[in-house]
């Protein structure tokens, strides 16, 4: 709300949506897209360090993902909305930084004794029950979910981005696997085996949260 003096009355000040925004920037407006990435960039960062496990990195991919946008607004043609473009185009980046880190042979932090470990097929080394059946259906509070994203960093990679979109973000089976060029049995597979290994965090979240 904002008060005009000389008028003596009360004006709605109505925020424009993405579309009008959108249409705005297309036509040159960098003011219209700045506002796009004012409302957009926590999205897309927080998106890039839940894959990533790194703030460092997560601000370069939204960096990276928003000179993209730009780059291409021309191109976009508004079949979906310009915040979901932007979020698809974000994944696309913190996976390739993925797979770099793979090729480069970067050391690994080295992960917490308690955090879930694997062998060199990929396989848990823990023997835990299977719970991947009715995650799906479980409402996660703010404290649960927290325990969960800070145990995904403990994954293996390649579980960690299928979780991290899958139950993080919520994009449906088919998106992930066309995103991390995998078959949509690799997906559910590995985060079947991500969501077992994260059984251990939820009990101890809860064992914690008894005593």
């Amino acid at each position: 709300m904002q008060f005009d003096s000389q008028a003596g009355r009360l004006l709605t000040v109505v925020a424009e949506d993405d579309s009008v925004l959108l249409v705005r920037a297309q036509a040159g407006d960098t003011l219209a897209f700045e506002q796009l990435v004012e409302r957009h960039r926590d999205q897309v960062f927080g998106l890039a360090a839940r894959m990533l496990g790194s703030p460092d990195d997560a601000a370069e991919i939204a960096q990276e993902t928003f000179l993209a946008a730009y780059r291409h607004l021309p191109e976009f043609r508004g079949d979906s909305a310009f915040g979901s473009w932007v979020y698809r185009i974000a994944a696309n980046y913190a996976l390739m930084r993925l797979r770099h880190r793979k090729v480069a042979n970067e050391v690994e932090t080295p992960t917490d004794p308690d955090s879930p470990q694997f062998n060199e097929r990929g396989s848990l080394l823990d023997n835990i029950a299977d719970w991947g059946r009715d995650a799906e259906g479980q409402t996660l509070d703010a404290e649960l979910r927290g325990a969960i994203e800070q145990a995904s960093a403990g994954l293996p990679e390649e579980y960690r981005e299928v979780f991290v979109l899958r139950d993080l973000e919520g994009l449906p089976y088919e998106e992930i696997a066309t995103l991390t060029n995998t078959s949509l049995a690799a997906v559910k597979s590995r985060l079947h085996r991500a969501r077992l290994a994260l059984r251990q965090a939820i009990d101890r979240f809860y064992a914690e949260r008894e005593s």
